[in-house]
């Protein structure tokens, strides 16, 4: 599972050819959410809520470029990385 960014201790991946809708996977310690990129509301899992907050921040600045990668991914071809928050 190719990783796109890494800010905060936070990780965040994505899968080859995962299942709709289009999404990112947020992992930090041991707690994993899988998140919605169109409407940035939480699949499955769950973060603790400062970790939360901070990658609903950094997905809400990169929208488009996760839709892109997804789309990459859909195609088995990487994606590109996307800038870590400030």
């Amino acid at each position: 599972m190719p990783t796109i960014s890494v800010f905060y201790g936070i990780v965040i991946q994505m899968f080859w050819r995962d299942h709709e809708p289009p999404h990112f996977h947020a992992m930090y310690a041991e707690h994993e959410a899988l998140i919605e990129i169109g409407t940035l509301s939480i699949l499955r899992g769950s973060l603790p809520p400062r970790a939360l907050a901070l990658v609903l921040e950094w997905a809400s600045r990169h929208r488009q470029e996760l839709l892109e990668d997804w789309n990459e991914c859909r195609q088995l071809r990487p994606p590109k990385r996307i800038a870590p928050l400030p």
